[in-house]
């Protein structure tokens, strides 16, 4: 009897299903990059023995494209499309309502191909207050995704941002991947121009050098998210996704690949001193926030950790996220920081390498200081390393 090929999925069920996936890996599997790490584990603050504030007073408050929110914290873009992501996108509305903190939904493309999933996207009654950011992968523009379909899935979702995300190495490395990315700057700047919430765009996990941060910024993107190396790898999550044979091997070879998160993060706010920067990539405590925003992060996200956490319900989230704004609010404390424009400004962030600090923290002549004086009792001579003014 002649065999029939399969019945190949319609579009918007292999999107769900690919989604589905990518969810369970992430909750199950080892995903981590390999061989690079994000680069905060390079710093580490002067400790302030007299902070000169009480602790009553620190507040990590923020204002970022006018809004108004407790933490630089964020919940990054993550999940959406199937009966698990729903459950999980509305832990993380009810963690985000009660932080007082940003939220990213995951990748909406399947909204355009499958309306009907919009149930697991709306989470908005849950987190009324906060800015709640829609996601959609940036290559969608060259496969027929208009300004207009980018400003119905913002209402659809009662969106206050739009995200859109890069991720060719992903897609490269995906069977059924889009990889189409001629020309797509001009069509982001379109779509800037015609939306009327502010668009963001994003890496997810590979980093965006400092040359296209400058592109974005001017084609008019409102804020970029450098989202480096050192986290979640999603060419690690493909590998699982793959199985084996040589198409798996393939993506295993990029599992150290792309530009450290504070690498990302330093060269990016050197580029654009006055742009709207946000960090994500790796960020694995509250110590991370804190050095995020010290290199000049507008707002720092985290995925993976909130993902974890909300696979255990909305109190194992809610108290993570608490934790992580403490560790964030007692290193302010204890670096003498009011506030986040006294952490970026306060020249309490050092490295340990004794390099200079990107963005002209003079942390690092405090340290040299201290090194020419041990040395001096010790009669050895050292070199101090130059801080950047």
């Amino acid at each position: 009897m002649a065999q029939t090929s399969p019945t190949p999925e319609p579009i918007g069920m292999l999107t769900s299903t690919r989604k589905a996936e990518h969810l369970r890996i992430n909750l199950e599997e080892d995903v981590d990059a390999k061989g690079v790490r994000t680069g905060f584990e390079c710093y580490r603050f002067m400790h302030c023995a007299l902070p000169e504030v009480d602790l009553a007073d620190v507040s990590t408050a923020t204002e970022v494209l006018g809004w108004q929110l407790a933490s630089p914290l964020f919940i990054s873009c993550m999940t959406g499309g199937t009966e698990t992501a729903h459950r999980i996108n509305c832990v993380l509305a009810e963690t985000a309502e009660e932080l007082g903190i940003a939220l990213g939904l995951g990748s909406a493309r399947v909204l355009l191909e499958r309306p009907e999933a919009l149930p697991s996207f709306a989470i908005r009654g849950l987190a009324p207050s906060v800015p709640v950011f829609a996601n959609l992968g940036a290559v969608q523009l060259n496969r027929g995704v208009t300004a207009g379909d980018c400003g119905r899935l913002v209402d659809m979702l009662g969106a206050n941002a739009l995200v859109l995300h890069l991720n060719a190495l992903q897609e490269a490395l995906q069977p059924e991947g889009d990889t189409c990315f001629a020309g797509l700057l001009e069509r982001i700047e379109t779509v800037v121009a015609q939306l009327d919430v502010p668009v963001v765009v994003k890496e997810v996990g590979w980093g965006i050098a400092p040359d296209l941060v400058t592109a974005l910024l001017e084609a008019g993107v409102a804020a970029v998210d450098v989202a480096g190396a050192g986290g979640t790898s999603w060419s690690e999550v493909e590998r699982h996704r793959l199985g084996g044979g040589p198409a798996a091997r393939t993506a295993a070879a990029f599992a150290g690949w792309g530009i450290p998160t504070a690498v990302a993060l330093t060269q990016a706010r050197a580029a654009a001193p006055d742009g709207v920067i946000f960090a994500s990539g790796g960020v694995r405590s509250g110590l991370d926030v804190a050095i995020a925003a010290a290199l000049g992060a507008d707002l720092v996200g985290v995925a993976g950790p909130f993902l974890r956490a909300a696979a255990k319900g909305t109190e194992a989230c809610a108290d993570l996220g608490r934790e992580w704004m403490d560790v964030l609010r007692i290193a302010m404390f204890c670096t003498g920081s009011a506030d986040l424009a006294s952490l970026r400004a306060g020249a309490r962030l050092v490295r340990d390498d004794g390099g200079p600090v990107p963005g002209g923290a003079d942390g690092v002549t405090l340290v040299a200081s201290l090194i020419e004086a041990i040395s001096d009792l010790r009669g050895t001579q050292v070199t101090r390393t130059a801080a950047r003014g």
